[in-house]
């Protein structure tokens, strides 16, 4: 997402174990400043992963789509979208928008498990390995990697560096806003966020980051080949992307 999640509220399950990212996402947020806001992002973000559509007949799963709100873009430029949202509340808002459109469905990260190996030709994960421990993002990749067809293409986006300050993040959402026109809402929201509890929940929930270096080893060493740096998906310049293929069968075969 936008790394300004002002508003948040901090909720524990019914259980009363922990808050997990999941249940964070399952519940209600005020990430986005207006519905404008939102609807401007998601249409970005369709519009970026459908340009990275290989063919009209590619099968392409985008990890952690949260509302996706213009998916049907991405479909229209694909054979099959799966959409995979770990958020049960989010994945039934997907089904209801979405239901109608054939060659789209609506998974969770369990049901990605369960899809033929060698069968997708695009893997997009875009907003998402922030919010996963290393491990998690280890057992992702090493899935991902058996679902995706030999040559297939892994995209993950959004990806912090280290080194990154939540000012630029907040003046890169400032910008998209003045284009946007939601700069009043964008400026509320800011104040909002420097008024909010948003730096305990970081630092309850952390956020992952990574250096170009880091990330494009850990995805090598899940077996992945030509990780290169790509342009950012949505509107921040500032975070990162990263393109890396599953090896054919002659690369993999070869020591």
């Amino acid at each position: 997402m936008l790394g300004l999640k002002a508003k948040a509220p901090r909720r524990r399950p019914r259980n009363g174990s922990p808050m997990s990212w999941r249940d964070f996402w399952n519940g209600e947020h005020a990430i986005y400043v207006s519905d404008r806001h939102k609807a401007l992002h998601y249409r970005r973000i369709a519009q970026d992963i459908a340009a990275a559509v290989p063919s009209k007949d590619a099968a392409i799963l985008d990890v952690g789509c949260g509302e996706a709100l213009s998916a049907d873009l991405v479909a229209a430029a694909s054979g099959r979208l799966i959409l995979c949202e770990a958020a049960p509340t989010v994945r039934d808002r997907l089904k209801a928008r979405f239901g109608a459109l054939a060659n789209l469905s609506v998974v969770s990260p369990e049901e990605v498990e369960a899809l033929p190996d060698d069968s997708l030709d695009l893997v997009v994960a875009n907003s998402l390995i922030q919010y996963l421990g290393e491990d998690e993002l280890k057992r992702a990749l090493a899935t991902w990697l058996a679902k995706l067809k030999p040559g297939g293409e892994l995209i993950l986006a959004d990806v912090i560096p280290p080194d990154l300050s939540p000012l630029t993040d907040a003046t890169e959402l400032l910008g998209f806003a003045w284009r946007g026109g939601f700069l009043v809402a964008a400026l509320g929201g800011l104040v909002r966020t420097v008024f909010s509890d948003y730096r305990k929940l970081r630092a309850q929930y952390g956020l992952s980051t990574y250096s170009a270096v880091g990330i494009s080893a850990l995805v090598e060493a899940a077996g992945f080949k030509g990780v290169t740096r790509r342009t950012n998906f949505g509107h921040n310049p500032h975070r990162m992307a990263f393109s890396a293929r599953k090896p054919l069968m002659l690369e993999a075969a070869t020591p």
